[in-house]
């Protein structure tokens, strides 16, 4: 009976292992590839991550349901102004919330940068975010250049835009 607990603790350990070094792996974080997605818009239009390879991308996770998002919204707004003419792209991911809703957010923020709607939550499990708001900062060449968790002012995402214009 002693070698059979020891064998399957053998075995659910090494496979807990094997687990987590792929999942490891595979997780989004600066210097990995950023996971691709496929959302439709506010706009109905398709949007693919892997669209937009050459140019600088800024990933917000949001919802309405967070006060730190709406705080951060205008900054995100003015600095998607100042750099659309640019090789930079700017999405805002909402997480998990009706079209309406969303609508009714972005009509009151007169937000014009794309809105995708992650319904299922699933790009923000593929790229780890569990706490709102994180954004993503993409490198032209498609790696993560890093993470922000929580509230940016217009500072940092200027100067995190500037960072990723000049790699």
């Amino acid at each position: 009976m002693q070698v059979i607990i020891l064998g399957a603790v053998l075995i659910l350990g090494g496979w807990t292992i094997i687990n987590g070094l792929t999942q490891d792996s595979a997780q989004a974080k600066p210097g990995n590839e950023a996971p691709e997605f496929e959302l439709v818009g506010l706009d109905g239009e398709i949007h693919n991550l892997s669209n937009y390879r050459g140019k600088a991308v800024v990933v917000n996770f949001w919802g309405t349901f967070c006060e730190p998002c709406r705080e951060e919204m205008p900054d995100i707004q003015s600095q998607y102004e100042k750099w659309s003419d640019d090789e930079v792209v700017f999405l805002g991911l909402n997480l998990g919330e009706s079209r309406v809703t969303a609508q009714n957010f972005v009509n009151q923020m007169k937000l014009t940068f794309p809105i995708l709607l992650d319904n299922q939550r699933m790009v923000a499990r593929n790229y780890g975010i569990t706490h709102y708001p994180s954004t993503v900062f993409i490198r032209p060449d498609g790696k993560i250049d890093h993470i922000r968790v929580g509230l940016m002012d217009e500072q940092y995402i200027e100067d995190s835009v500037k960072k990723l214009v000049g790699s």
